[in-house]
């Protein structure tokens, strides 16, 4: 599964650092799950989807499939 935390966080004008300390995790644990690292636990990314107001699920989807919504946020 891909992520698009790090779209969401540039339309949010968030820096790692801020995006980091509002949902209680390190700038650096932030980084790898913006890159696929590693997957956050549920409770960050219900903390994610707090920060964004938009559902859990939007923020992930699996390779290869393009959501509208995905779509979307690349575009504004």
């Amino acid at each position: 599964m891909k992520n698009i935390i790090k779209v969401l966080r540039a339309k949010h004008e968030l820096t790692q650092e801020q995006l980091a300390k509002k949902i209680g995790i390190s700038r650096p644990a932030l980084s790898d799950i913006e890159n696929n690292k590693v997957m956050p636990s549920g409770k960050i990314v219900i903390r994610l989807a707090n920060v964004f107001g938009i559902p859990a699920e939007q923020i992930f989807f699996e390779e290869g499939v393009i959501q509208e919504e995905h779509k979307g946020i690349e575009s504004a």
